[in-house]
């Protein structure tokens, strides 16, 4: 029987597997150096919460499916239902194809056709390559647009340590922002994350916070970005981006749908701009015709010292 997320496929290297979806080029699961640091879910499901999907033209949302182009406005399919918004882009319900595949590494593609609300050609692909540094995720996108397009990107992967229960890891963000939301999500102002009360900088048991926000003015070095959960005994999975990334949201569920039963889970998403940004401009990139965009984020898995 043809899973849910249609074909499956493995990448290998060692003691790492990742497994990745047909539908939305989605991480269904992931194996670094033998420990699990993405749960599976079930082949009969669709991805949890959005699990692992991959998020073009845009991450997050748009408030209320609407943005206004050259003095036009677009209407998008509302995705949302409960708040009227557009949510993660226009490939969540897309079979990708496999463009290259090889020895520990896979390529997939997927156009994003002009329709309403986006009137826009992109030619997309996303690459999942393992090797001893862990997993790298490599986006790259084409405008065969005759006109400028406006493009963010994300990924929306849930992280786990092994088995430890997520209630018990602590949580870095290296963020000095984050954003007051309204009601429907949509942010109306970027505010210090100590003014929030949410400085996850020196790291935050994920028990004591709520989180659904993006947290931008990221601190890294030496071009990579880095945010991280570490279990009690010391265990860190760390979550990796090149400086296109420059916003990840964070968000514990706490009735997140394992096989089990429900309980609480922590998405990372890498993301290139923040919710709203075909309204706000902030993060949006404009690709000319014919030009491309190519930009990185992984996963790394480190033992106790």
């Amino acid at each position: 029987m043809t899973a849910a997320t249609g074909t499956q496929f493995s990448v290998e290297f060692g003691d790492s597997r990742a497994t990745i979806t047909e539908l939305a080029a989605g991480l269904r699961g992931l194996v670094l150096d033998g420990v699990e640091v993405v749960r599976e879910y079930p082949e009969s499901s669709l991805p949890p919460m959005g699990q692992g999907i991959v998020l073009v033209p845009w991450p997050n949302r748009i408030a209320k499916a609407a943005w206004v182009l050259d003095g036009k406005s677009q209407q998008l399919d509302v995705t949302e239902p409960s708040t009227g918004n557009a949510t993660h882009g226009l490939l969540r319900n897309t079979a990708y194809t496999v463009a290259e595949q090889g020895d520990g590494f896979l390529t997939l593609h997927a156009r994003v056709f002009p329709q309403h609300g986006y009137p826009f050609l992109l030619d997309t692909s996303v690459s999942y390559e393992l090797s001893e540094a862990g997993l790298t995720v490599t986006h790259a996108i084409t405008n065969e647009s005759d006109a400028p397009a406006p493009v963010a990107v994300g990924a929306h992967p849930y992280f786990v340590v092994g088995s430890v229960p997520a209630e018990d890891l602590t949580l870095t963000i290296a963020a000095e922002t984050t954003y007051d939301y309204d009601d429907a999500f949509i942010p109306t102002a970027e505010v210090g994350v100590e003014e929030a009360g949410l400085d996850l900088r020196a790291g935050r048991r994920l028990s004591d916070v709520d989180l659904n926000h993006a947290f931008g003015t990221l601190t890294g070095t030496g071009g990579q970005n880095v945010h991280s959960l570490v279990a009690p005994d010391g265990r860190r999975v760390e979550l990796w981006t090149d400086a296109n990334f420059a916003w990840v949201q964070a968000y514990n569920p706490r009735a997140f749908p394992f096989e089990t039963g429900t309980g609480m889970a922590i998405a990372l998403e890498p993301m290139t701009a923040p919710a709203n940004a075909f309204n706000t401009g902030q993060g949006v990139r404009w690709l000319e015709p014919g030009t491309s965009w190519m930009l990185s984020w992984g996963v790394r898995y480190r033992p106790a010292s």
